[in-house]
């Protein structure tokens, strides 16, 4: 819990009814997603194999099925990967300075990784983040499993680089905090999320899932 000496962001006010986020929330939260993906995935292969096993002939009909319960948690993990696409105008003008901006506050690599990807990298005490212009990937210890995070700024006419400092300092003010105002998207597999991540956005998360190895291992 945070204490009065701990930096806390101020729009925590407006989701006053929210518990603060923690390590263990996330983990109940992930669990969650882990058993409503079963249950969406289970009675449809149930059925499928039913109906096999009482008419072979009606095999087209399970294997729609299949097809339904694999597409339910797809689309789910689809809009989750939807917070960090980029969104908004480009500000094609006013982005070289902005991209030096953000540049400052990213190591080297970081920094590298930041502008091949649109995605910015952070280490925190709940796992290592990918920060982007609207939302935030966050890998937990060992890399396994992404979860999606939905969050602006309230100035959305700002330059994408603009726009993710802003998220990113508020992730290093309060991280806690950060994840608690975030609207939760999606929680799940590490290659679910992959393969919804645009092309140039897959070596942040492969980077991050090193990172959360090394965490891991610490």
């Amino acid at each position: 819990m945070a204490t009065a000496a701990e930096p806390v962001l101020p729009e925590l006010a407006a989701v006053a009814w929210r518990k603060r986020a923690s390590r263990d929330s996330l983990r109940a939260w992930g669990r969650m997603w882990t058993v409503w993906t079963v249950m969406s995935v289970v009675p449809f292969s149930a059925a499928a194999v039913g109906l096999f096993v009482l008419e072979p002939l009606s095999f087209p009909v399970g294997i729609a099925c299949l097809v339904h319960g694999w597409i339910i948690p797809e689309l789910y993990a689809y809009r989750g990967v939807g917070v960090v696409r980029p969104k908004g105008p480009r500000n094609a003008r006013a982005e070289p300075v902005a991209q030096g901006l953000l540049g400052d506050l990213l190591g080297h690599e970081a920094r590298e990784l930041q502008r091949r990807t649109g995605l910015a990298l952070e280490r925190g005490s709940l796992g290592v983040w990918l920060v982007g212009e609207a939302g935030a990937l966050l890998l937990p210890a060992g890399g396994r499993r992404v979860s999606c995070f939905c969050v602006g700024t309230r100035e959305r006419e700002l330059p994408p680089s603009d726009r993710i400092a802003h998220l990113l300092l508020a992730l290093r003010t309060d991280e806690e905090g950060f994840a608690t105002v975030a609207n939760k998207a999606f929680s799940g597999a590490t290659w679910r999320v992959r393969r919804r991540l645009r092309a140039e956005q897959r070596p942040a998360l492969a980077a991050g899932r090193g990172a959360a190895r090394e965490l891991a291992r610490a």
